[in-house]
């Protein structure tokens, strides 16, 4: 490591079993559109569109091109099932897809392989990928800050691996009053939506937090978005709230 980096903490410190056991436990239902992870088949959409015009815009590309990220590589820390990995791919980068589920990993590898998408699934953490020196152009963290146990370690070891003049990319949940009326009471208990128990209020990640973090990551902060939901149409959008889902971008 060049001692120009941020300090990367003991390998695995962000990982959190019991959030690793509750996600293995619903791995099989990644790819149900009408599943337990329906909600982020919704908000995938939003999420791709903002992903691939933030990296195009960054790196100088053409948005609407067949292969607008072809020649970055990429990495998708939390990949899960691979539900951002793959479009990623599709898209022409060079993906790499880490989770600390090994069953998470396994559904993913094999719905690429069933899809003819090339992604490098790995089951590990961003401490032992930042540890082994791996270096990338755009760094993915989409709904996995409020899920790990160490968020600065987390932070320091996804900063890490972004080659300077590279991007990161982070999505959570804002710890407000209104995020815990709409994400767990009304996702979880009212709709169902998700599964009880999903999110942990406490866990969640004020702007300024993640802002803080990243900027000791060695990062500097050049964007955040707000995502909403729309109940008469049934999706999200892009919007300057960012009282529930924030979106969060940030230059090595």
């Amino acid at each position: 490591m060049t001692a120009d980096r941020p300090p990367v903490t003991t390998p695995a410190a962000s990982i959190d079993p019991i959030e690793i056991e509750r996600f293995s436990a619903m791995a099989a239902e990644w790819w149900n559109p009408h599943g337990k992870f329906r909600p982020l088949h919704r908000f995938n959409p939003v999420r791709l569109a903002f992903l691939r015009d933030r990296i195009c815009g960054h790196f100088g590309r053409d948005p609407q091109g067949a292969q607008p990220l072809a020649g970055l590589r990429l990495l998708d820390i939390g990949c899960g099932g691979g539900l951002i990995s793959e479009p990623m791919a599709r898209l022409g980068a060079t993906v790499t897809g880490a989770d600390a589920g090994e069953r998470n990993i396994g559904v993913a590898s094999l719905h690429a392989a069933e899809s003819g998408v090339a992604v490098d699934y790995r089951c590990t953490s961003a401490e032992d990928l930042a540890a082994a020196g791996e270096q990338f152009d755009v760094v993915l963290s989409l709904e996995v800050v409020e899920h790990v146990a160490d968020l600065e370690g987390f932070l320091a070891a996804c900063g890490a691996m972004v080659k300077p003049g590279g991007l990161l990319i982070a999505a959570t949940l804002n710890r407000t009053v209104k995020a815990y009326a709409l994400a767990i009471v009304g996702a979880e208990y009212i709709l169902g939506w998700l599964p009880r128990g999903t999110h942990d209020w406490k866990k969640f990640v004020k702007p300024h937090e993640l802002a803080a973090g990243l900027r000791h990551a060695g990062l500097t902060l050049s964007d955040v978005q707000g995502v909403t939901y729309d109940p008469l149409n049934d999706r999200w959008r892009l919007s300057r709230d960012t009282d529930v889902n924030y979106l969060m971008v940030a230059v090595k």
